[in-house]
């Protein structure tokens, strides 16, 4: 009876969490966000005035964290959380240059502060729905979210960031049909709006529709070149075409905007690099993504694929 009970209480323990304690340099307040990057999550918070910054009771993974100052503009970068990367307290550090070049430009600076005209006939009810699942995100409840996301498109359709909203949720799940429909969607009430393109870009790459999808990809990186995800889905596209140069053209960039980036543009670096029968480079490549993400469930695995290749 023990054992039973001790295994049944290991079952109905909790996941480890960790804290994410982050710095933002210079000092400024700011408002800052994370986003999962894989799963379905968002919270945010302010900065206190000497730019620190806390999320606590994270569960281990990979996040997007966004930094905004009003009089500078906003920086995003992946975050990994787990084991490897946590003090003895459970606790991950990060710091945020915000004299960083890879800002957003002032275009994006001045549309952060314009309103389509479409959202301003938006009920202050379907702004609350959309409030209320954000919420919902932040305990991971993602049922609930989405209810309230429905909620909010079925009382305002032109609501262009809920329907994007839903489209991320569905991607996360691997539902990338119901992706697809809904970012079109997104865009469709925002033709001027860039995350659902770049999103519909993705969604459309992980549907294998590769020409389509390169249509909406190079319209996101020439939009933002300094924008990671869609340098990487860029150089992810001209890969599936069977364009390796333009490919490491792309991809390159997108590991220099973002080194630990949630897209992994490292692994599809060392596939190029193997088909060229660099088998360096692609160690290299391989030792680079394993530094910046030591929890990868395969990480055994691709240590010992780096020592062969280096042989």
């Amino acid at each position: 009876m023990a054992l039973l009970a001790l295994l049944l209480a290991l079952l109905a323990a909790e996941p480890e969490t960790y804290d994410l304690a982050g710095q933002i340099v210079p000092e400024t307040r700011a408002s800052v966000s994370l986003f999962g990057a894989t799963t379905p999550f968002s919270t945010s918070t302010l900065s206190d005035l000497r730019g620190r910054f806390e999320f606590r009771k994270l569960l281990a993974g990979t996040y997007t964290l966004a930094v905004f100052v009003p009089s500078r503009g906003e920086l995003r970068q992946t975050i990994e959380v787990g084991p490897s990367l946590a003090d003895p307290k459970g606790r991950v550090a990060v710091t945020v240059d915000m004299r960083d070049s890879k800002l957003l430009s002032e275009e994006v600076l001045r549309r952060r502060h314009m309103v389509p005209a479409r959202e301003l006939t938006i009920p202050d009810r379907a702004r609350q729905e959309y409030a209320n699942a954000q919420k919902m995100l932040s305990k991971r409840d993602v049922p609930a979210a989405i209810a309230h996301l429905d909620k909010a498109v079925e009382m305002a359709p032109q609501f262009s960031a809920a329907w994007n909203n839903l489209g991320t949720i569905a991607y996360q799940s691997r539902d990338y049909a119901r992706a697809e429909k809904h970012f079109r969607e997104s865009l469709e009430q925002d033709p001027e709006a860039f995350e659902p393109l770049v999103n519909l870009g993705g969604a459309l790459l992980s549907l294998e529709k590769f020409d389509e999808a390169m249509k909406y990809n190079l319209h996101a990186v020439l939009s933002r070149p300094n924008d990671a995800l869609a340098n990487s889905q860029t150089g992810m596209n001209y890969f599936y075409l069977g364009d390796l140069d333009r490919a490491l053209q792309y991809l390159n960039r997108a590991k220099r905007l973002d080194p630990a980036h949630f897209s992994h543009p490292q692994l599809l670096l060392a596939e190029i690099h193997l088909r060229r029968d660099n088998r360096a480079a692609a160690a290299e490549e391989l030792a680079d993504f394993l530094a910046r993400h030591p929890d990868w469930p395969q990480a055994d695995k691709m240590r010992e694929a780096i020592a062969k290749l280096r042989q």
